[in-house]
């Protein structure tokens, strides 16, 4: 019974995730494609890449959900490479919206990560970062 439980709970999980990440391709081509590109890899120097990124499949959600949330305007460096086009705040999406796009970049392309961004971190970080 428990590995039952378990399975129900986990083929939830993944339904959960997928919706979501479906949701999130919809604010991903209104928000995000122009500078990120269709394929996610971004635009050297400028903008950077989604695909493949440390950032994206890392373990720190919250310091993804900050810069949709805040933007950046500082020059950056990914894996190597720096970019240097200001990134504008997000923040008026919702924040079913920021964590669809989230498990959208997160799950899309070649990057694989099971473990979604839920409305309540972004809640979360969104209270600590006024």
């Amino acid at each position: 019974i428990i590995g039952s439980v378990f399975s129900l709970s986990a083929n939830a999980q993944s339904a959960t995730l997928k919706s979501s990440v479906e949701r999130g391709k919809t604010v991903y081509m209104q928000r995000c494609i122009a500078c990120h590109q269709p394929d996610g890899g971004g635009v050297p120097h400028l903008n950077p890449p989604l695909d493949g990124a440390s950032a994206v499949k890392g373990k720190d959600k919250n310091r993804l959900i900050q810069i949709i949330l805040k933007g950046m305007t500082d020059r950056v460096e990914i894996d190597g490479e720096y970019y240097s086009n200001n990134m504008a705040s997000h923040a008026d999406l919702s924040d079913q919206q920021i964590a669809d796009v989230l498990n959208y970049i997160r799950n899309n392309w070649t990057n694989k990560t099971p473990v979604a961004v839920t409305v309540a971190e972004v809640k979360t970080v969104r209270s600590k970062t006024k």
